[in-house]
Parts: structure tokens; C-alpha cells; sequence
């Protein structure tokens, strides 16, 4: 069914319980995972460090670093052929561009409840990834009430 898929991880609860469904879709399908972290710099940060430079966008990178590479280990030790991308940018845009790159046919996200203000404020890289995404887009979402989980699924034709 699916042979490439991107596996959107940004070491949130959310987004490893993303990884984990992810991972058993993989496992399930034979397919190759490709997993993306996306350093996404803030607007804050940004102004700051045009004021005063720091090593904190450095240690933001190589913090993601590390995420990705323990996410790596732990899907290559499950047997997964497993190929990590680090990207810096807008979340949605980074998404959608390895997706292409990469020619995935499934793109796995986790799904993180915002207020609307916060909607508002950042964006919804759930929202913005459906312009994005070149290929059908699983969003995992958990319940944390519920062990389950319920899926959305978009497909793309």
C-alpha cells in the first residue's frame, strides 16, 4: 500500500504517539521511513538574536539533533529502514517539500490541540500541511481520556 513514508516528528508526546502509529503502519506496509524534525525558529528569537547574538539557535538545532537520532535508533532497532532529515523553516512548508523530495505517498503527524488564539497567533501546521502535502496526510490523534487512538485521514488523488 505504502511503500515512502514521512514520519513528522517533533519529540511532543503528541508527535511520539505519532512515531509509534506511524512505525506500525510502516512495519505493516514493508515501507522505507523517512523521519523529518523541523527546527522552526520564532519570530521572538529571532528579533532577539538580531539584538543580542546567543548560542540558542545552535543549541535549539543540536537539541532536535538529538531527538531525531534517538527516534532513528528506536525505529531502526524495531528493524525499519530508517533515513532522518533535519530541516529549519516553517514546519508545513519543510512537510511538504521533503514529501516531494523524498517521493513519500503517506505523510504521519501528530495532532496538538491549540486554543483559538493560539490558532491564531502561530498557525495550525495540521491546517497549512493540507496545501502543502503532495501525497495523503495521516494525523494521529490521542485522546487523553481514551488508550485509543482515532485517525483522520486525507487522501490526495
Amino acid at each position: 500500500m505504502y511503500r515512502t513514508i514521512l514520519l513528522a516528528y517533533d519529540g511532543s508526546r503528541q508527535g511520539r504517539e505519532a512515531l509509534d502509529q506511524g512505525a506500525e503502519l510502516a512495519s505493516l506496509c514493508r515501507a522505507r521511513v523517512y523521519l523529518l524534525a523541523v527546527v522552526a525558529p520564532e519570530l521572538g528569537v529571532a528579533l532577539a538574536e538580531a539584538a543580542a547574538p546567543s548560542d540558542l539557535p545552535e543549541r535549539e538545532y543540536q537539541e532536535v539533533r538529538h531527538l531525531l537520532t534517538e527516534a532513528a535508533e528506536t525505529l531502526q532497532a524495531s528493524g525499519l529502514p530508517v533515513e532522518t532529515r533535519l530541516a529549519v523553516g516553517n514546519p508545513a512548508e519543510e512537510i511538504g517539500r521533503t514529501a516531494r523530495e523524498v517521493g513519500a505517498e503517506l505523510i504521519v503527524v501528530g495532532h496538538r490541540e491549540q486554543t483559538a488564539l493560539a490558532r491564531w497567533w502561530r498557525g495550525s501546521t495540521g491546517a497549512s500541511l493540507l496545501a502543502h502535502a503532495p501525497c495523503s496526510l495521516l494525523v494521529a490523534v490521542s485522546k487523553e481520556d481514551d488508550a485509543g487512538f482515532t485517525f483522520q485521514v486525507r487522501h490526495r488523488g
